[in-house]
Protein backbone atom coordinates (compact mmCIF):
# COMPACT_ATOMS: atom_id res chain seq x y z
CA UNK A 1 0.00 0.00 0.00
CA UNK A 2 2.86 2.36 0.86
CA UNK A 3 4.42 1.81 -2.55
CA UNK A 4 1.08 2.57 -4.22
CA UNK A 5 0.54 5.67 -2.10
CA UNK A 6 3.92 7.10 -3.04
CA UNK A 7 3.65 6.62 -6.81
CA UNK A 8 3.11 10.35 -7.24
CA UNK A 9 6.73 10.88 -6.10
CA UNK A 10 8.11 8.76 -8.92
CA UNK A 11 5.59 9.52 -11.65
CA UNK A 12 5.08 13.22 -12.44
CA UNK A 13 1.83 14.62 -13.73
CA UNK A 14 1.69 14.31 -17.49
CA UNK A 15 -0.95 15.36 -20.00
CA UNK A 16 -1.24 14.01 -23.53
CA UNK A 17 0.89 15.80 -26.07
CA UNK A 18 -0.45 19.09 -27.38
CA UNK A 19 0.02 20.44 -30.90
CA UNK A 20 2.57 23.27 -31.01
CA UNK A 21 0.93 26.68 -31.19
CA UNK A 22 2.43 27.53 -34.56
CA UNK A 23 0.78 24.42 -36.02
CA UNK A 24 -2.58 24.41 -34.28
CA UNK A 25 -3.49 27.98 -35.22
CA UNK A 26 -3.72 26.73 -38.80
CA UNK A 27 -6.45 24.18 -38.09
CA UNK A 28 -9.64 23.67 -36.07
CA UNK A 29 -8.95 20.12 -34.84
CA UNK A 30 -8.66 19.33 -31.14
CA UNK A 31 -5.20 20.31 -29.97
CA UNK A 32 -4.72 17.59 -27.33
CA UNK A 33 -3.73 14.03 -28.08
CA UNK A 34 -5.02 10.91 -26.36
CA UNK A 35 -3.52 8.73 -23.66
CA UNK A 36 -2.69 5.15 -24.58
CA UNK A 37 -3.60 2.46 -22.06
CA UNK A 38 -0.17 2.46 -20.41
CA UNK A 39 -0.06 6.23 -19.94
CA UNK A 40 -3.66 6.31 -18.67
CA UNK A 41 -2.84 3.56 -16.17
CA UNK A 42 0.31 5.31 -14.94
CA UNK A 43 -1.39 8.66 -14.52
CA UNK A 44 -4.41 7.09 -12.80
CA UNK A 45 -2.06 5.31 -10.40
CA UNK A 46 -0.91 8.68 -9.04
CA UNK A 47 -4.26 9.05 -7.26
CA UNK A 48 -3.94 8.92 -3.48
CA UNK A 49 -7.45 7.46 -3.06
CA UNK A 50 -8.15 10.06 -0.38
CA UNK A 51 -10.58 9.00 2.32
CA UNK A 52 -12.56 12.19 1.68
CA UNK A 53 -11.97 12.84 -2.03
CA UNK A 54 -12.12 16.58 -2.55
CA UNK A 55 -12.08 16.07 -6.32
CA UNK A 56 -15.37 14.19 -6.11
CA UNK A 57 -17.06 16.86 -4.03
CA UNK A 58 -15.82 19.70 -6.22
CA UNK A 59 -17.19 17.99 -9.35
CA UNK A 60 -20.72 19.31 -10.02
CA UNK A 61 -21.96 15.80 -10.89
CA UNK A 62 -19.92 14.20 -8.07
CA UNK A 63 -18.16 11.68 -10.27
CA UNK A 64 -16.69 8.61 -8.55
CA UNK A 65 -13.27 9.81 -9.59
CA UNK A 66 -10.91 7.77 -7.37
CA UNK A 67 -12.91 4.63 -8.12
CA UNK A 68 -12.70 4.86 -11.89
CA UNK A 69 -9.08 5.96 -11.71
CA UNK A 70 -8.34 2.73 -9.85
CA UNK A 71 -10.20 0.69 -12.48
CA UNK A 72 -8.18 2.33 -15.26
CA UNK A 73 -4.95 1.63 -13.40
CA UNK A 74 -5.98 -2.02 -13.14
CA UNK A 75 -6.89 -2.19 -16.83
CA UNK A 76 -10.64 -2.64 -16.24
CA UNK A 77 -11.69 -0.19 -18.93
CA UNK A 78 -15.28 -1.32 -19.49
CA UNK A 79 -15.97 -1.31 -15.75
CA UNK A 80 -14.55 2.21 -15.58
CA UNK A 81 -16.84 3.29 -18.41
CA UNK A 82 -19.91 1.87 -16.67
CA UNK A 83 -18.99 3.59 -13.41
CA UNK A 84 -18.23 6.88 -15.13
CA UNK A 85 -21.66 6.87 -16.77
CA UNK A 86 -23.47 6.33 -13.47
CA UNK A 87 -22.92 9.98 -12.60
CA UNK A 88 -22.23 11.67 -15.94
CA UNK A 89 -24.13 10.87 -19.15
CA UNK A 90 -21.57 12.87 -21.21
CA UNK A 91 -18.16 12.04 -19.69
CA UNK A 92 -16.12 12.23 -22.89
CA UNK A 93 -17.48 15.74 -23.49
CA UNK A 94 -16.94 17.00 -19.95
CA UNK A 95 -13.46 15.50 -20.00
CA UNK A 96 -12.68 17.80 -22.91
CA UNK A 97 -14.36 21.08 -21.99
CA UNK A 98 -14.76 21.22 -18.21
CA UNK A 99 -12.46 23.71 -16.45
CA UNK A 100 -10.85 20.93 -14.42
CA UNK A 101 -8.27 23.35 -13.06
CA UNK A 102 -11.09 25.12 -11.23
CA UNK A 103 -13.02 21.98 -10.33
CA UNK A 104 -11.79 18.41 -9.72
CA UNK A 105 -8.10 18.89 -10.48
CA UNK A 106 -8.05 22.19 -8.63
CA UNK A 107 -9.27 20.33 -5.53
CA UNK A 108 -6.86 17.39 -5.93
CA UNK A 109 -4.66 16.88 -2.86
CA UNK A 110 -1.61 16.61 -5.14
CA UNK A 111 -2.34 20.02 -6.63
CA UNK A 112 -0.26 21.51 -3.84
CA UNK A 113 3.21 21.10 -5.27
CA UNK A 114 3.13 17.68 -6.94
CA UNK A 115 0.76 18.26 -9.85
CA UNK A 116 -2.88 17.21 -9.75
CA UNK A 117 -3.93 13.86 -11.16
CA UNK A 118 -4.85 14.31 -14.83
CA UNK A 119 -8.52 13.60 -14.16
CA UNK A 120 -9.98 15.28 -17.25
CA UNK A 121 -7.81 13.51 -19.77
CA UNK A 122 -8.36 10.14 -18.10
CA UNK A 123 -12.11 10.76 -18.12
CA UNK A 124 -11.95 11.49 -21.84
CA UNK A 125 -9.79 8.41 -22.45
CA UNK A 126 -12.18 6.07 -20.65
CA UNK A 127 -15.19 6.64 -22.90
CA UNK A 128 -13.30 7.30 -26.14
CA UNK A 129 -11.31 4.09 -25.83
CA UNK A 130 -14.15 1.99 -24.44
CA UNK A 131 -16.46 2.94 -27.31
CA UNK A 132 -13.65 2.32 -29.79
CA UNK A 133 -13.29 -1.20 -28.37
CA UNK A 134 -17.01 -1.87 -28.64
CA UNK A 135 -18.35 -0.94 -25.21
CA UNK A 136 -21.96 0.17 -25.00
CA UNK A 137 -24.11 0.93 -21.93
CA UNK A 138 -25.39 -2.23 -20.29
CA UNK A 139 -29.20 -2.06 -20.48
CA UNK A 140 -29.90 -5.77 -20.06
CA UNK A 141 -31.77 -5.19 -16.79
CA UNK A 142 -33.93 -2.35 -18.14
CA UNK A 143 -37.66 -3.04 -18.48
CA UNK A 144 -40.01 -0.87 -20.51
CA UNK A 145 -42.34 1.04 -18.18
CA UNK A 146 -44.68 2.08 -20.97
CA UNK A 147 -44.06 5.72 -20.08
CA UNK A 148 -43.01 8.33 -22.64
CA UNK A 149 -41.38 11.72 -22.10
CA UNK A 150 -40.83 14.56 -24.56
CA UNK A 151 -37.57 16.50 -24.26
CA UNK A 152 -37.33 19.96 -25.84
CA UNK A 153 -33.71 20.80 -26.59
CA UNK A 154 -30.87 18.42 -27.49
CA UNK A 155 -28.25 20.30 -25.50
CA UNK A 156 -26.36 18.85 -22.53
CA UNK A 157 -29.32 19.05 -20.13
CA UNK A 158 -31.69 17.39 -22.58
CA UNK A 159 -29.20 14.66 -23.48
CA UNK A 160 -28.61 13.94 -19.80
CA UNK A 161 -32.36 13.59 -19.20
CA UNK A 162 -32.69 11.23 -22.17
CA UNK A 163 -29.86 9.03 -20.90
CA UNK A 164 -31.16 8.71 -17.34
CA UNK A 165 -34.79 8.12 -18.33
CA UNK A 166 -33.86 5.53 -20.96
CA UNK A 167 -31.81 3.60 -18.39
CA UNK A 168 -34.97 3.53 -16.25
CA UNK A 169 -37.21 2.11 -18.99
CA UNK A 170 -38.87 5.39 -20.01
CA UNK A 171 -39.07 6.08 -23.74
CA UNK A 172 -37.82 9.51 -24.74
CA UNK A 173 -38.27 11.69 -27.80
CA UNK A 174 -35.94 14.68 -28.13
CA UNK A 175 -37.06 17.65 -30.22
CA UNK A 176 -34.53 20.21 -31.46
CA UNK A 177 -34.61 22.96 -34.06
CA UNK A 178 -31.09 22.26 -35.34
CA UNK A 179 -30.07 19.51 -37.80
CA UNK A 180 -27.58 18.07 -35.30
CA UNK A 181 -27.81 17.21 -31.61
CA UNK A 182 -25.75 18.93 -28.94
CA UNK A 183 -27.02 22.50 -28.96
CA UNK A 184 -24.08 24.75 -28.14
CA UNK A 185 -21.87 21.66 -27.74
CA UNK A 186 -22.10 21.43 -31.51
CA UNK A 187 -22.77 24.96 -32.67
CA UNK A 188 -21.18 27.17 -30.00
CA UNK A 189 -18.01 25.43 -28.81
CA UNK A 190 -15.26 25.53 -31.45
CA UNK A 191 -13.95 22.22 -32.81
CA UNK A 192 -10.45 22.87 -31.46
CA UNK A 193 -11.98 22.19 -28.03
CA UNK A 194 -14.64 19.66 -29.02
CA UNK A 195 -14.62 17.98 -32.41
CA UNK A 196 -18.15 17.44 -33.64
CA UNK A 197 -17.58 13.75 -34.34
CA UNK A 198 -17.47 13.29 -30.56
CA UNK A 199 -21.01 14.64 -30.23
CA UNK A 200 -22.19 12.56 -33.19
CA UNK A 201 -20.77 9.44 -31.55
CA UNK A 202 -22.73 10.24 -28.40
CA UNK A 203 -25.85 10.63 -30.53
CA UNK A 204 -25.27 7.17 -32.00
CA UNK A 205 -24.87 5.68 -28.52
CA UNK A 206 -28.11 7.30 -27.34
CA UNK A 207 -30.00 6.15 -30.43
CA UNK A 208 -28.75 2.60 -29.90
CA UNK A 209 -30.10 2.88 -26.35
CA UNK A 210 -33.51 3.76 -27.79
CA UNK A 211 -33.59 7.56 -27.69
CA UNK A 212 -35.49 9.09 -30.63
CA UNK A 213 -34.35 12.43 -32.04
CA UNK A 214 -36.73 14.66 -34.00
CA UNK A 215 -34.47 17.33 -35.46
CA UNK A 216 -35.08 20.49 -37.48
CA UNK A 217 -38.33 20.71 -35.58
CA UNK A 218 -39.26 23.76 -33.55
CA UNK A 219 -41.81 23.65 -30.77
CA UNK A 220 -44.33 26.43 -31.25
CA UNK A 221 -43.92 26.27 -35.02
CA UNK A 222 -43.82 22.62 -36.08
CA UNK A 223 -45.17 21.08 -32.88
CA UNK A 224 -47.76 22.66 -30.62
CA UNK A 225 -46.83 22.88 -26.91
CA UNK A 226 -50.21 21.51 -25.83
CA UNK A 227 -49.63 18.54 -28.13
CA UNK A 228 -46.54 17.61 -26.11
CA UNK A 229 -48.51 17.79 -22.89
CA UNK A 230 -51.33 15.65 -24.27
CA UNK A 231 -49.17 13.10 -26.11
CA UNK A 232 -46.54 12.45 -23.43
CA UNK A 233 -46.56 11.53 -19.76
CA UNK A 234 -44.15 14.37 -18.94
CA UNK A 235 -42.16 17.07 -20.71
CA UNK A 236 -38.64 18.36 -20.04
CA UNK A 237 -37.54 21.81 -21.23
CA UNK A 238 -33.87 22.48 -21.87
CA UNK A 239 -33.65 25.22 -24.48
CA UNK A 240 -30.62 27.01 -23.02
CA UNK A 241 -29.71 30.69 -22.81
CA UNK A 242 -28.94 32.60 -26.00
CA UNK A 243 -29.63 36.28 -25.30
CA UNK A 244 -26.36 38.19 -25.04
CA UNK A 245 -25.64 40.41 -22.05
CA UNK A 246 -24.81 43.88 -23.33
CA UNK A 247 -22.49 46.34 -21.66
CA UNK A 248 -24.67 49.41 -22.09
CA UNK A 249 -21.71 51.38 -23.47
CA UNK A 250 -21.92 54.23 -25.97
CA UNK A 251 -21.06 53.01 -29.46
CA UNK A 252 -22.14 49.38 -29.01
CA UNK A 253 -24.37 49.57 -32.10
CA UNK A 254 -21.63 50.60 -34.51
CA UNK A 255 -20.49 48.48 -37.43
CA UNK A 256 -17.73 46.14 -36.39
CA UNK A 257 -19.20 45.29 -32.97
CA UNK A 258 -20.26 41.65 -32.73
CA UNK A 259 -21.93 39.45 -30.15
CA UNK A 260 -19.84 36.45 -29.16
CA UNK A 261 -22.34 33.65 -29.67
CA UNK A 262 -23.56 34.52 -33.19
CA UNK A 263 -19.92 34.98 -34.19
CA UNK A 264 -18.97 31.52 -32.91
CA UNK A 265 -22.09 29.80 -34.26
CA UNK A 266 -21.61 31.28 -37.73
CA UNK A 267 -18.00 30.10 -37.83
CA UNK A 268 -18.94 26.55 -36.78
CA UNK A 269 -21.72 26.50 -39.39
CA UNK A 270 -19.17 27.43 -42.03
CA UNK A 271 -16.85 24.64 -40.90
CA UNK A 272 -19.76 22.16 -40.95
CA UNK A 273 -20.95 23.39 -44.34
CA UNK A 274 -24.35 24.34 -42.93
CA UNK A 275 -26.35 27.51 -43.48
CA UNK A 276 -25.92 29.95 -46.35
CA UNK A 277 -22.89 31.68 -44.84
CA UNK A 278 -24.49 35.12 -44.88
CA UNK A 279 -23.87 35.65 -41.15
CA UNK A 280 -20.23 34.51 -41.18
CA UNK A 281 -17.74 37.10 -39.96
CA UNK A 282 -14.03 36.81 -40.70
CA UNK A 283 -11.43 38.59 -38.59
CA UNK A 284 -8.71 38.15 -41.19
CA UNK A 285 -6.31 41.09 -41.16
CA UNK A 286 -8.26 42.93 -38.44
CA UNK A 287 -7.21 44.27 -35.05
CA UNK A 288 -9.64 42.49 -32.73
CA UNK A 289 -10.52 43.41 -29.16
CA UNK A 290 -12.54 40.89 -27.18
CA UNK A 291 -14.33 42.04 -24.05
CA UNK A 292 -14.86 39.44 -21.34
CA UNK A 293 -12.99 36.86 -19.30
CA UNK A 294 -15.00 33.64 -19.51
CA UNK A 295 -14.61 30.55 -21.65
CA UNK A 296 -16.74 32.10 -24.41
CA UNK A 297 -14.28 34.97 -24.62
CA UNK A 298 -11.43 32.44 -24.86
CA UNK A 299 -13.29 30.67 -27.68
CA UNK A 300 -13.59 33.98 -29.53
CA UNK A 301 -9.91 34.78 -28.92
CA UNK A 302 -8.71 31.52 -30.38
CA UNK A 303 -11.20 31.55 -33.27
CA UNK A 304 -10.11 35.04 -34.33
CA UNK A 305 -6.48 33.89 -34.31
CA UNK A 306 -7.34 30.99 -36.61
CA UNK A 307 -9.20 33.33 -38.94
CA UNK A 308 -5.99 35.28 -39.45
CA UNK A 309 -6.55 38.37 -37.30
CA UNK A 310 -3.71 40.87 -37.35
CA UNK A 311 -3.86 41.04 -33.56
CA UNK A 312 -6.18 39.80 -30.80
CA UNK A 313 -6.44 41.56 -27.45
CA UNK A 314 -8.62 40.28 -24.61
CA UNK A 315 -9.62 42.94 -22.09
CA UNK A 316 -11.00 41.94 -18.70
CA UNK A 317 -12.06 44.18 -15.82
CA UNK A 318 -10.65 42.05 -12.98
CA UNK A 319 -7.25 40.44 -12.49
CA UNK A 320 -6.20 37.10 -13.95
CA UNK A 321 -6.83 35.23 -10.71
CA UNK A 322 -10.48 36.28 -10.79
CA UNK A 323 -11.19 35.35 -14.40
CA UNK A 324 -14.17 32.98 -14.61
CA UNK A 325 -12.71 31.04 -17.52
CA UNK A 326 -10.40 28.05 -17.47
CA UNK A 327 -6.76 28.83 -16.77
CA UNK A 328 -5.89 26.16 -19.31
CA UNK A 329 -7.77 28.08 -22.00
CA UNK A 330 -6.06 31.33 -21.03
CA UNK A 331 -2.71 29.55 -21.35
CA UNK A 332 -3.65 28.11 -24.74
CA UNK A 333 -4.78 31.52 -25.98
CA UNK A 334 -1.53 33.13 -24.84
CA UNK A 335 0.50 30.48 -26.62
CA UNK A 336 -1.47 31.21 -29.78
CA UNK A 337 -0.63 34.92 -29.67
CA UNK A 338 -3.51 36.53 -27.77
CA UNK A 339 -2.55 39.56 -25.67
CA UNK A 340 -4.35 39.91 -22.33
CA UNK A 341 -5.08 43.17 -20.57
CA UNK A 342 -6.31 42.78 -17.01
CA UNK A 343 -7.91 45.31 -14.69
CA UNK A 344 -9.31 47.37 -17.54
CA UNK A 345 -13.01 48.12 -17.99
CA UNK A 346 -14.53 49.22 -21.31
CA UNK A 347 -16.50 52.45 -21.13
CA UNK A 348 -17.08 53.30 -24.80
CA UNK A 349 -16.76 51.88 -28.30
CA UNK A 350 -14.99 54.62 -30.23
CA UNK A 351 -15.81 55.38 -33.84
CA UNK A 352 -17.98 57.34 -36.23
CA UNK A 353 -20.44 54.67 -37.28
CA UNK A 354 -17.59 52.21 -37.65
CA UNK A 355 -15.41 50.81 -34.86
CA UNK A 356 -12.06 52.51 -34.41
CA UNK A 357 -11.23 51.44 -30.88
CA UNK A 358 -12.35 50.75 -27.34
CA UNK A 359 -11.99 53.32 -24.58
CA UNK A 360 -11.06 51.58 -21.32
CA UNK A 361 -10.27 52.66 -17.80
CA UNK A 362 -7.99 50.88 -15.36
CA UNK A 363 -9.64 49.24 -12.36
CA UNK A 364 -8.73 48.11 -8.89
CA UNK A 365 -10.60 45.48 -6.92
CA UNK A 366 -12.80 46.81 -4.14
CA UNK A 367 -15.30 45.25 -1.75
CA UNK A 368 -16.94 41.89 -2.60
CA UNK A 369 -20.24 41.87 -4.48
CA UNK A 370 -23.21 39.73 -3.32
CA UNK A 371 -21.63 36.74 -5.07
CA UNK A 372 -18.40 37.12 -3.10
CA UNK A 373 -16.26 38.46 -5.96
CA UNK A 374 -14.46 41.75 -5.41
CA UNK A 375 -15.96 44.58 -7.42
CA UNK A 376 -13.81 46.31 -10.05
CA UNK A 377 -13.63 50.05 -9.33
CA UNK A 378 -12.46 52.57 -11.97
CA UNK A 379 -9.22 54.41 -11.27
CA UNK A 380 -9.67 58.10 -12.18
CA UNK A 381 -7.40 59.53 -14.86
CA UNK A 382 -6.41 56.18 -16.38
CA UNK A 383 -8.44 56.10 -19.57
CA UNK A 384 -6.87 54.96 -22.83
CA UNK A 385 -8.10 53.85 -26.24
CA UNK A 386 -7.28 50.40 -27.60
CA UNK A 387 -7.20 50.59 -31.42
CA UNK A 388 -9.58 48.09 -33.00
CA UNK A 389 -11.21 47.25 -36.32
CA UNK A 390 -13.55 44.74 -34.67
CA UNK A 391 -14.90 44.27 -31.15
CA UNK A 392 -16.47 41.07 -29.85
CA UNK A 393 -18.60 41.41 -26.72
CA UNK A 394 -18.50 38.29 -24.54
CA UNK A 395 -20.22 39.34 -21.32
CA UNK A 396 -22.34 36.20 -20.98
CA UNK A 397 -25.88 35.17 -21.83
CA UNK A 398 -29.36 35.34 -20.41
CA UNK A 399 -32.22 32.89 -20.98
CA UNK A 400 -34.31 33.35 -24.10
CA UNK A 401 -37.70 32.05 -22.97
CA UNK A 402 -39.95 31.19 -25.93
CA UNK A 403 -43.39 32.80 -25.94
CA UNK A 404 -45.13 29.44 -25.92
CA UNK A 405 -44.05 28.78 -22.33
CA UNK A 406 -47.01 30.91 -21.24
CA UNK A 407 -49.34 28.63 -23.23
CA UNK A 408 -47.94 25.73 -21.19
CA UNK A 409 -48.60 27.48 -17.92
CA UNK A 410 -44.89 27.72 -17.17
CA UNK A 411 -44.03 30.81 -15.12
CA UNK A 412 -40.81 32.79 -15.33
CA UNK A 413 -38.66 34.87 -13.01
CA UNK A 414 -38.34 38.56 -13.86
CA UNK A 415 -35.00 37.91 -15.60
CA UNK A 416 -36.52 35.29 -17.93
CA UNK A 417 -35.37 32.17 -16.10
CA UNK A 418 -37.91 29.39 -15.79
CA UNK A 419 -39.36 29.17 -12.31
CA UNK A 420 -39.06 25.76 -10.69
CA UNK A 421 -40.77 24.83 -7.46
CA UNK A 422 -37.78 24.42 -5.18
CA UNK A 423 -40.02 23.44 -2.27
CA UNK A 424 -42.15 21.08 -4.29
CA UNK A 425 -42.31 17.35 -4.23
CA UNK A 426 -40.52 16.72 -7.52
CA UNK A 427 -37.10 18.27 -8.27
CA UNK A 428 -36.99 20.67 -11.23
CA UNK A 429 -40.76 20.65 -11.74
CA UNK A 430 -42.07 23.92 -13.16
CA UNK A 431 -45.28 25.65 -12.20
CA UNK A 432 -47.05 23.35 -14.67
CA UNK A 433 -47.41 19.81 -13.26
CA UNK A 434 -45.78 17.30 -15.57
CA UNK A 435 -43.44 19.90 -17.10
CA UNK A 436 -39.85 20.00 -15.85
CA UNK A 437 -36.92 22.22 -16.80
CA UNK A 438 -33.18 22.43 -16.20
CA UNK A 439 -29.89 23.83 -17.42
CA UNK A 440 -29.20 27.39 -18.47
CA UNK A 441 -32.87 28.32 -18.92
CA UNK A 442 -33.34 27.68 -15.18
CA UNK A 443 -29.99 28.66 -13.66
CA UNK A 444 -28.74 31.16 -16.22
CA UNK A 445 -25.64 30.72 -18.34
CA UNK A 446 -23.28 28.27 -16.65
CA UNK A 447 -20.95 25.33 -17.25
CA UNK A 448 -21.86 22.37 -19.44
CA UNK A 449 -21.30 20.03 -16.51
CA UNK A 450 -23.79 22.03 -14.44
CA UNK A 451 -26.42 21.59 -17.16
CA UNK A 452 -25.63 17.86 -17.20
CA UNK A 453 -26.13 17.73 -13.43
CA UNK A 454 -29.46 19.54 -13.59
CA UNK A 455 -30.63 17.30 -16.42
CA UNK A 456 -29.73 14.24 -14.39
CA UNK A 457 -31.52 15.53 -11.30
CA UNK A 458 -34.55 16.63 -13.32
CA UNK A 459 -34.75 13.11 -14.74
CA UNK A 460 -34.91 11.78 -11.18
CA UNK A 461 -37.74 14.22 -10.51
CA UNK A 462 -39.57 13.01 -13.60
CA UNK A 463 -39.17 9.38 -12.53
CA UNK A 464 -40.65 10.20 -9.13
CA UNK A 465 -43.50 12.09 -10.77
CA UNK A 466 -44.22 9.11 -13.06
CA UNK A 467 -43.97 6.68 -10.15
CA UNK A 468 -41.38 4.45 -11.81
Amino acid sequence: MAEKTLQFLEIPRQDPEKDPAEERVRHYREIYGQFDSEAASRQSGRCLACGNPYCEWKCPVHNYIPNWLRLVEEGNLFEAAELSHLTNPLPEICGRICPQDRLCEGACTLNDGFGAVTIGNVEKYITDEAIRRGWRPNLTAVRDTGREVAIVGAGPAGLAVADVLTRSGVRTTVFDRYPRVGGLLTYGIPPFKLEKEVVETRRTVLEEMGVEFVLETEVGRDVAPDQLISDYDAVFLGVGAYTAVRGGMPGEDQDGVYEALPYLVANVNRLLGEGDGSDHVSMEGRRVVILGGGDTAMDCNRTAVRQGAESVTCAYRRDEENMPGSRREVRNAREEGVEFMFNVQPVEIVGNGRVEGVRVVETRLGEPDPGGRRRPEPVPGTQQVLPADAVIVAFGFRPSPPAWLADMGVELHDDGRVRIDAMGRFPFQTTQPGVFAGGDMVRGSDLVVTAVYEGREAAKGILSYLGV
